[in-house]
This record gives structure tokens, sequence and C-alpha cells, in this order.
């Protein structure tokens, strides 16, 4: 329970460093200072204690909840560029067991398709930008179409993964890319690890989609009493 407090309170953001898991940060002074913190992180933990299921399609289908972060310690005035790429959390395909309401291994997952980027939109933008108001990743879309050419995240139908945040510095100087490794910083937060599918299976992950997305109110049964 007291996760949850500790979320809204803020303390639970991330920094550069602490994610390289090493004390003296190599990283350009532009990222080592850059705080990330998941918002609606609540209704994430929420979802990831039923196990988070997200519905891939041939035209692509948006996340909910959408990723969205709170930037801080950027240096106002550099160039960043934000992406998010989905990396599988292991090379198993699951099937869901209704009788137990529980994920089971069901073997080997497919080939992945190469990795994708998803550039935010706004990139690349000063820190001052970012930082000013929530970064949210709501265009991105989902994708199980190998030959998509929309540019969606493409990923296979039951197999889990992770969603990563990357943020990189955009260093004026030429020949900065014989240093890129130090302008950029990765986030990943592990309770908006997902399984993609093409239908739910669990029942109360779509009824938290329901009762939590503002745009799923025409798949809600209306009760007269409530009126």
């Amino acid at each position: 329970m007291h996760r949850h407090h500790l979320s809204q309170s803020g303390e639970l953001s991330r920094s550069c460093c602490a994610e390289q898991g090493s004390p003296a940060c190599s990283k350009a002074p532009q990222v080592s200072r850059v705080r990330v913190q998941l918002e609606m992180q609540a209704l994430w933990q929420q979802f990831d204690q039923l196990g988070t299921e997200m519905i891939v399609t041939k035209a692509g289908r948006r996340m909910f909840p959408a990723f969205q972060v709170r930037i801080s310690g950027m240096d106002p005035s550099a160039e960043y560029v934000l992406l998010m790429d989905f990396t599988p959390v292991d090379d198993k395909r699951y099937r869901y067991a209704f009788h137990s309401s529980s994920w089971l291994v069901a073997g080997r997952a497919d080939i992945s398709a190469p990795g994708r980027m998803h550039f935010h939109p706004d990139s690349p933008g000063r820190g001052a930008q970012w930082m000013k108001q929530t970064v949210s990743f709501d265009a991105l879309k989902l994708t199980n179409n190998l030959l998509d050419d929309n540019g969606h995240m493409i990923l296979n139908s039951m197999q889990r993964y992770q969603p990563r945040f990357h943020v990189i510095y955009v260093e004026p100087a030429p020949h900065c890319h014989s240093h890129a490794h130090r302008n950029f910083c990765s986030f990943s937060f592990p309770e908006t690890q997902f399984i993609a599918v093409t239908a739910y299976q669990n029942h109360r992950i779509t009824q938290l989609k329901i009762a939590s997305n503002p745009f799923a109110k025409g798949f809600r049964t209306t009760d007269p009493q409530d009126w």
C-alpha cells in the first residue's frame, strides 16, 4: 500500500545514473541529472497486479494506460530527442489459463521483428519545453502486422514486453557520435510490462480498462439507478 503513496509524492522518479548501476556516472552532464517519473503510477500498478494486457491489431492500437512521464533535471537550453522502444522480457510465448486465471508458458516465442523506435513527435525540443508539462506518448500504436509500413511498434501476440524510454542529448559539436553513449539515458518502469494480446484474456483487465479509460465509456452498461 505504501508504494502508491510514494509514487504520488514523486519519490519514485528514476535518475539516469541510478539506472546505469554505477556511482561514477560516465554520462554527459546534460543527461546525468535527468530524472523521470512515471505518470499514473498507481493505475499502472493496479494493472500490473492483474497482469497487464495490451491489444495489438493489424491496423495498430493505442496503449491504455498511455505511457506518460514527467521529466526534471534537463539543461533548459539544451536540445533533446525523446523516444521509446519495446523489448521482449523473455523468449517465451504465453497462454491464459481461464480455469486458474493465470498466464502459463506455452513454448518458445516467435522470432521478434527488428526492434523499432518511436520518436516523440515534438523531438527535438529544448529541455525547458520537455520539463514544462507531462510528456505523453499517446500517439504510439502497437501492431502485430510484420509488414506494417505506418511506423507502428511491431509486437508478437502472447509475448511479454517491457516499454523503455530514452532521453538523448543532441550535442551541437561535430564528431559527437564518437561518444554518443555519453549523450543518452534509458529508463524502464517494471510496472509498465505487459503481454501483447489480440483480445483481452483476463476479464478483470477488461473491467479495469473500461472503468479507468475515459474513451471506453461506450462499452459500459449503464444502470438506470446511476442516472
